[in-house]
């Protein structure tokens, strides 16, 4: 059966599976019967090695595209054609001081826990972690719950917004326990050039942080998607099912 010439994307992390964990069967099964019919790909904000724990070993074959990093690390049907490298466009300098400010910051932030990794550099972005990329599942969640309160997150954010003004970076709050720094433009949206060329008649995209801020915001109200937002993963079954499957 051909597919139609119909895209359809997913953030990973409370989309696919629950935040750093494994995608149920039932969700691997679905994504199964919907590349089938149509053309399927994932794209988050965390390394490729995320994906393959979350999605398992064989995530290529799983999709059709798979753009970790917000694209900035991409594959089509298992190849990798594209990188790029958040160190060449910054340079070592504005690199050290964001850094160097970050650590101070992170070190003087008063919160109920701290672990360790609390700064993440990655090919297209710097991952900046309050409570320590170290802590348990447990934690994770205390602290998610203790950002919803305090805002946390969204207090570092606008710190770096004035701070960082002269590096032209763009911050988002994704996932539950961090914020990502990147050059304006390289949001999830970046991954959009990269199928231009397949003049696709329809991209949707399904995504669970996209509100304003979230990570998932820019492609999710970008004019050429089709935004879809759901609460977790049994949602994004429940919907794909309704939208998809009943033709």
């Amino acid at each position: 059966m051909a597919k139609r010439d119909i895209l359809i994307l997913f953030d990973i992390d409370g989309t696919l599976s629950p935040s750093r964990l494994t995608a149920s069967d039932e969700t691997k099964a679905t994504l199964r019967e919907l590349k089938k019919r149509y053309y399927i790909g994932v794209v988050g904000g965390s390394e490729f090695d995320k994906q393959k724990e979350q999605l398992g070993n064989d995530v290529l074959e799983q999709v059709d595209y798979s753009f970790s990093e917000n694209g900035l690390v991409a594959y089509k049907e298992g190849k990798l054609f594209h990188k790029m490298s958040i160190k060449d466009y910054l340079g070592e300098d504005k690199i050290k001081e964001l850094v160097n400010f970050l650590l101070h910051y992170l070190a003087d932030l008063d919160i109920p826990k701290k672990r360790g990794t609390f700064i993440e550099f990655r090919t297209g972005m710097i991952n900046v972690c309050p409570i320590g990329r170290n802590c348990n599942q447990e934690e994770r969640i205390e602290f998610f719950e203790y950002d919803k309160q305090h805002g946390i997150r969204k207090k570092l954010v606008e710190v770096l917004k004035a701070k960082f003004a002269h590096l032209n970076l763009a911050y988002s709050i994704g996932g539950q326990i961090s914020i990502d720094v990147f050059p304006k433009g390289w949001d999830k949206t970046y991954c959009l050039q990269h199928v231009e060329e397949m003049n696709f008649k329809e991209i949707h995209f399904f995504g669970d942080m996209v509100q304003e801020g979230g990570n998932d915001f820019e492609i999710y109200s970008h004019p050429k998607v089709v935004g879809h937002q759901v609460t977790s993963p049994e949602d994004t079954v429940r919907q794909l099912k309704e939208l998809f499957f009943k033709a």
